[in-house]
């Protein structure tokens, strides 16, 4: 289950996602705002990944104007690790060596194409662990 949110500057590319995730048969809930609402980053974040801490969802896409501001949002909660990628190698290795479970993206910054294949990626490429884990357990021994 992909949980997936926006404020009011991502409405658009959020609907784009989401029919994607109908046209690949992908399990998600829809925490974002819709057209015509007014709704702040920090809040979408905090819905969708408490989704993602509480284990209703696997993982989280987080769309804002630039991708920055949910994903600093984000990251202030405990058991997240949250990217902002607006390139697929960075996508591709925040899963592979992170083991990112949050993908923020930039409205303003990404067209929809290149924001589906960032999606793709980072929902289709699995974590390494091996070597990595030691860091992503360092990561986690920040939030203590």
């Amino acid at each position: 289950m992909i949980g997936i949110g926006n404020d009011h500057a991502a409405v658009e590319l959020k609907n784009e996602i989401v029919a994607y995730f109908k046209e690949n048969n992908i399990e998600y809930i829809d925490f974002g705002c819709g057209e015509g609402e007014v709704c702040d980053y920090p809040d979408e974040a905090k819905l969708v990944c408490d989704s993602v801490v509480s284990g209703d969802c696997d993982k989280a896409i987080l769309i804002c104007g630039t991708g920055v501001g949910i994903s600093i949002a984000a990251n202030k909660i405990k058991g997240i690790r949250a990217a902002c990628c607006s390139d697929t190698f960075s996508a591709k290795y925040t899963r592979l060596h992170n083991d990112a479970n949050a993908l923020c993206i930039g409205a303003r910054v990404v067209g929809e194409g290149l924001a589906l294949e960032l999606v793709n990626v980072f929902l289709n490429t699995e974590f390494e662990g091996g070597r990595h884990q030691r860091r992503v357990d360092l990561i986690t021994k920040l939030e203590k």
